[in-house]
């Protein structure tokens, strides 16, 4: 690197003095004589204990006595001894694909007289010898950590998912899509599908939403299409979904009883509607169709006081939007869109979120210092560390409006 003056003269840049070219000033500064050990603990900055301790290696050692030592204890009683390692190492080799839980498991039943270290230990040791192979990290969907809205009235909550697929008679796959009103019981849609794909299922909601109107929320799994791996577990349907005013509700992975009305409505659909199976697509759907008019106005259900779910269920106030309006943000929001490459420009900064928001607008509010909240639309998709440089996929996804709902 060089540096020049206006008139072009060179300037040299400032000399880097590391510790070792210090420790050699303060021996040269002593053996001046005109230094005492209170004036070269002053100059350097250092207590009058530590200038006594490099002279002192100085004058045993040398310049050498000056480099840095070894701060490793001279013994370590509860070390791996090189015989229990050895036995690590031997019984890793005869499976490399076992981690070090089943090679300590091995260990102890073989030699049961011998202490084996503990497992973190173990996965330690085979880790320095290069016996552990690197997992590719796998980009799971966030969790929803949210508690779910009230459901006090129709189309508060809807809940969606397709039951399991079965094989038809003629040998094709058949994945039914149900979607009912959690408070009612309602089944607003069950649709024999060729598979869980974005395209047939937004189809079939669009159809449902012109007859039925908009809910407050809907509640789904994890699976496709209903979420995704990206930021805040977006996916094309969940955007959908916010744009038009949905809350994205989504249970905990493994943990189907947070839907178990949705999931006591398959048991019932596996037994009227499948038993037996159709042969084709359309003679499935029929069958589902029926099933359908027969559980919402014959079916009585105790939940409802032994009425039947038509009794209960309204259209929803709220229309259906064909084009629904772009995100917006309060005042206190940065607002930045995101470009084709799904990442943002912030700050100075780069930070991708996910193509499937490309052309949409994000806001960011600040919660604390370096600290940004990240938001598409009302929904929040995680925070943005400026100290850390990353994006924080997903705290919880939460409601940020006032309202529980915004009205079109």
């Amino acid at each position: 690197m060089v540096y020049t003056t206006r008139q072009g003269g060179l300037l040299m840049p400032w000399k880097v003095i590391n510790q070792m070219e210090l420790k050699q000033q303060l021996i040269n500064d002593w053996n001046t004589e005109y230094f005492s050990i209170s004036a070269l603990s002053q100059k350097y900055g250092i207590s009058r204990p530590t200038v006594y301790k490099w002279l002192k290696r100085y004058k045993h050692f040398g310049i050498e006595g000056l480099k840095e030592q070894s701060r490793a204890p001279k013994h370590c009683p509860n070390r791996t001894s090189k015989e229990i390692l050895n036995l690590v190492i031997a019984e890793k080799l005869k499976n490399r694909k076992r981690g070090p839980r089943k090679v300590r498991a091995q260990l102890k039943r073989q030699h049961p007289e011998i202490e084996i270290p503990a497992v973190s230990t173990i996965g330690y040791w085979l880790k320095k010898e290069g016996l552990v192979e690197q997992r590719k990290k796998r980009l799971r969907v966030p969790p929803y950590t949210q508690p779910f809205g009230e459901c006090n009235a129709p189309n508060d909550s809807w809940s969606i998912d397709y039951k399991g697929q079965f094989y038809m008679k003629n040998g094709q796959v058949c994945y039914p899509l149900t979607i009912s009103d959690n408070y009612s019981r309602f089944l607003l849609g069950c649709v024999a599908l060729e598979g869980p794909r974005y395209d047939p299922t937004r189809h079939c909601m669009e159809s449902i939403f012109r007859e039925h109107g908009l809910p407050d929320a809907i509640r789904s799994d994890n699976g496709t299409p209903f979420a995704g791996r990206s930021v805040g577990g977006l996916s094309r349907l969940m955007i959908w979904w916010i744009l038009l005013g949905i809350i994205p509700e989504r249970i905990k992975k493994g943990c189907p009883q947070e839907n178990g009305r949705h999931e006591r409505m398959h048991r019932t659909l596996k037994r009227d509607a499948l038993d037996p199976i159709a042969g084709n697509i359309k003679e499935q759907q029929k069958t589902f169709d029926l099933y359908r008019y027969d559980y919402n106005h014959n079916r009585p259900h105790e939940s409802l006081h032994d009425r039947t779910p038509s009794d209960y269920y309204r259209k929803s106030n709220r229309s259906y939007v064909e084009r629904p309006h772009l995100p917006e943000y309060d005042h206190d929001c940065l607002v930045r869109k995101v470009h084709h490459s799904g990442e943002i420009k912030f700050m100075g900064r780069n930070f991708y979120l996910t193509e499937l928001l490309t052309g949409l607008s994000v806001g960011l509010k600040e919660i604390d210092n370096g600290f940004w909240q990240l938001q598409f639309s009302f929904y929040k998709l995680g925070s943005i560390d400026l100290r850390k440089n990353k994006v924080i996929r997903n705290l919880g996804s939460i409601d940020l409006r006032k309202n529980k709902v915004i009205r079109n």
